[in-house]
């Protein structure tokens, strides 16, 4: 078995110098820019390893799709996170200067909310974290995490509920 996942290694490797800078370079376009083309390329064979596919089964073409998909994720969830901090600037541009009163509440409410995202079992807090603040879709937390998607949905409910009964009432 260690002889197999050698020889599987060294196909990858092999498919990996093959074709890499190539797959690169097509990424940068599509990012419209080079940072990160190496990482999204990377990603994209660390997905093609963990789903054990067999090196000498991709094509070209289907490494270009891999890598297209992958620049495609990338960009969306960095659309999602500047978004994300967009919104919570926004949030937090006072319209008045805050009292230190304020300052106190809303550094104990998300204390409150740590502490209870800290409680939750480590698979609901981590489906939470790769949603709320990664911007994974279900759908791909349930692949990452061999779930299925009503399971990433419960866990969510679950750590939504948690917060809002964390959060005092006003």
């Amino acid at each position: 078995m260690g002889s197999d996942l050698s020889g599987r290694a060294e196909a990858f490797g092999q498919l990996y110098a093959e074709h890499s800078d190539q797959l690169e370079r097509a990424v940068r376009r599509r990012l419209g820019h080079g940072a990160g083309a190496r990482d999204v390329v990377q990603e994209a064979f660390l997905k093609l390893w963990e789903k054990a596919i067999d090196a000498a089964r991709l094509t070209p073409a289907y490494l270009h799709k891999v890598a297209r998909n992958a620049a495609i994720d990338h960009a969306r969830a960095k659309t999602v996170r500047r978004d994300a901090v967009r919104d919570l600037a926004e949030l937090a541009i006072p319209t008045s200067p805050p009292t230190p009163y304020d300052a106190m509440a809303s550094r104990e409410a998300l204390e409150t909310v740590e502490r209870a995202l800290e409680a939750l079992p480590s698979r609901t807090r981590l489906i939470f974290l790769l949603n709320r603040i990664h911007g994974r879709t279900f759908v791909e937390i349930a692949g990452g995490l061999g779930l299925s998607e009503r399971a990433v949905a419960k866990h969510m409910a679950r750590a939504l509920s948690v917060c809002e009964r964390a959060l005092p009432r006003d």
